[in-house]
């Protein structure tokens, strides 16, 4: 058993279904917890305080940026967004894995900070059933979804920057392979540091 949390970056497109595949994850294991992240825009009907985001002003989220306290950042339509890295090292320090579910850019950012961070970038089995996704969440128009599958030409190209590629053509199937990897991920020597350091101490007696 690792004696430290696996954090883990999860990204993908708008539509891939990440969000389910995540919730599945929670199901299956117990031990992953959801970095909720601040931002600086209002709050939606229906959303909560530190259930959905940490909604803060713009002031304070720029003193926690000066003041290191962000895992990542950035701005999307004039609001900012971002990781808290006190909750995420909490949890971490007390064994338990964490999933950020940011984009490509927030994850390059991660790793410069925590470079022991596995990233999975979640895909859809192919463009067209992308799009069919997406319409079926009948909450974009036309060019929304053409904006959003442009974009995911763009995410592509990034993939080599991502340690796990996992196809959602099944939540199930998708879930599980997310929780194999961070099995996998809590076995390497950056998780296993206190089991390591307590067998060089201990005396081996000669046969």
């Amino acid at each position: 058993m690792s004696d430290s949390g696996v954090l883990i970056v999860i990204s993908g497109p708008s539509g891939v279904g990440k969000g389910t595949v995540i919730s599945r994850l929670f199901e299956m294991d117990e031990n992953c917890c959801f970095s909720v992240s601040a931002t600086t825009r209002p709050p939606r009907p229906g959303e909560q305080d530190g259930v959905h985001y940490h909604f803060i002003d713009r002031d304070k989220f720029g003193e926690m940026v000066r003041r290191g306290e962000m895992l990542e950042y950035d701005e999307h339509f004039g609001n900012l967004y971002g990781t808290p890295k006190k909750y995420v090292e909490q949890q971490l320090a007390n064994g338990r894995s964490v999933v950020l579910d940011i984009e490509y850019k927030g994850m390059r950012q991660v790793k410069k900070l925590m470079p022991e961070m596995v990233s999975v970038l979640v895909l859809p089995p192919s463009v067209g059933e992308l799009e069919r996704r997406l319409r079926d969440r009948a909450t974009e128009d036309e060019k929304s979804i053409s904006d959003r599958l442009a974009r995911f030409r763009t995410e592509i190209e990034v993939i080599s920057e991502y340690d796990y590629i996992v196809v959602n053509d099944d939540v199930d199937s998708a879930a599980a392979k997310i929780k194999a990897i961070l099995t996998a991920a809590g076995c390497r020597p950056c998780a296993m540091g206190k089991v390591v350091s307590e067998l060089l101490k201990e005396e081996i007696k000669d046969a």
